[in-house]
């Protein structure tokens, strides 16, 4: 579990952060790329999850899903280091920003089939709800962990302008862990498939029926919507904005320090998730985010930046194990599959659609701009912590309909003891 989860946040850092980045070097500096990048990759993620987890729950196996999945996702992976503009002209910057967008999405689509689908699935077969909140805080961690590796040890080469071994490692690690996974993964022989064909249960989850039968587990996707929208306001934008805005030129430094403090703090919050309540603990765990985030909005030096951007990711990183823990619990057996393309649509889909346009309206309506060799570049300000602050407050309202809603049944003993 700890080697394919963090492996596969190895690979979606590279998606998520560094391939804006990428963008933003070596193609354009025009918020409105990345943030098309990230919307187009967000649905080719959340159809992949939506195919795939139906079909592995039709096929009673994960497994293949998963090794097969990592395999190409690395492959994938390593080909956007082969991608560059051909010179200055309009068209050939817009020939590489389209070449961009659709490896981008062929590579979501494979590896949102492969991680978010068959393995988020076969993590939900492989725990109890006795023991989610601490998988879930464990798994939480995986992204920042990701981060770190890839700052420590890669950063410089990308600060070289080395991309086509930056992008060639990564995707070479992510193969390799697809082969090794099919020896390691073993499936739960609990796996109920679904009674009706394949088709209907892949759109089983988006009919009226199928919400009025399970609104706890809608209301809880939507509240993990906002809380997600509320990240990607900043996210894709935020290497960029310790880089350009703040000028700090140790800018690993500060995520390293930031994203080692936030483990910790949603690894141990798992467990005292598990002991106070999942749902319980969802509006405490987005306040901590809020309050990094106002702070975040302030902070301009290296230390004040790393003491409120951990309280920001400590309280991101345990609003999701939250969140995640939660829908894990309120998941029928019986389409456990279907409900990881629910999470997608609510984890993904919504957040990348919606989100960076938002920070991109926000940067372009700031009108920050530097000069880099007689050209010149918009940069992220401080309002997109603020803008994804009053996002992230939102939450509330989805959790205040969870309330008005019958509780959930108590889990059964035997559970609990397993």
């Amino acid at each position: 579990m700890i080697l394919l989860g963090l492996v596969g946040q190895l690979a979606w850092t590279i998606e998520n952060m560094y391939l804006n980045v990428f963008i933003y070097n070596t193609i354009t500096t025009d918020p409105n790329v990345i943030a098309t990048t990230v919307a187009a990759s967000a649905i080719a993620a959340t159809c992949a999850t939506m195919l795939v987890g139906a079909w592995s729950d039709r096929a009673r196996t994960r497994r293949p899903f998963i090794a097969f999945g990592y395999i190409v996702w690395g492959v994938l992976t390593a080909l956007f280091g082969v991608i560059r503009p051909g010179g200055t002209a309009l068209a050939q910057i817009a020939a590489a920003a389209v070449a961009v967008v659709v490896l981008d999405c062929l590579m979501s689509f494979f590896g949102s089939g492969a991680n978010d689908a068959a393995f988020g699935a076969w993590v939900t077969d492989s725990t109890v709800p006795a023991n989610r909140g601490r998988v879930e805080g464990v798994l939480a961690v995986m992204p920042l962990l990701a981060m770190l590796l890839v700052f420590g040890a890669l950063d410089g080469l990308t600060q070289a302008g080395e991309w086509l071994l930056f992008f060639g490692i990564v995707g070479g690690v992510t193969s390799v862990v697809g082969i090794v996974g099919w020896f390691l993964i073993r499936d739960a022989g609990t796996i109920a498939p679904p009674a009706e064909g394949y088709l209907s249960s892949v759109v089983h989850g988006l009919k009226p029926a199928s919400v009025r039968e399970n609104p706890r587990l809608y209301v809880l996707l939507a509240g993990w919507a906002v809380m997600g929208t509320a990240t990607q306001v900043f996210i894709p934008y935020l290497i960029i904005y310790i880089q350009r805005y703040l000028k700090i030129d140790g800018y690993a430094i500060v995520l390293a320090s930031v994203l080692i403090l936030a483990s910790v703090i949603s690894v141990l919050g798992g467990r005292v998730i598990d002991r106070v309540g999942k749902v319980r603990a969802i509006l405490p765990a987005v306040g901590v985010m809020i309050v990094g985030l106002v702070g975040m909005f302030f902070a301009r030096d290296m230390l004040a930046v790393i003491v409120v951007g951990t309280v920001m990711m400590g309280g991101f990183m345990l609003s999701a194990a939250a969140f995640g823990s939660s829908v894990r619990d309120a998941t029928p057996a019986d389409r456990v599959g279907m409900v990881q393309g629910l999470r997608m649509i609510a984890m993904v889909l919504i957040p990348m659609v919606l989100g960076p346009f938002i920070g991109a309206a926000v940067i372009v309506g700031a009108n920050e701009t530097y000069v880099d060799l007689g050209v010149v570049k918009q940069v992220p300000t401080p309002w997109i912590f603020a803008a994804a602050a009053i996002v992230a407050a939102l939450t509330v309202l989805p959790m205040a309909a969870l309330r008005r809603l019958p509780a959930a049944a108590p889990e059964p003993l035997a559970e609990v003891e397993a």
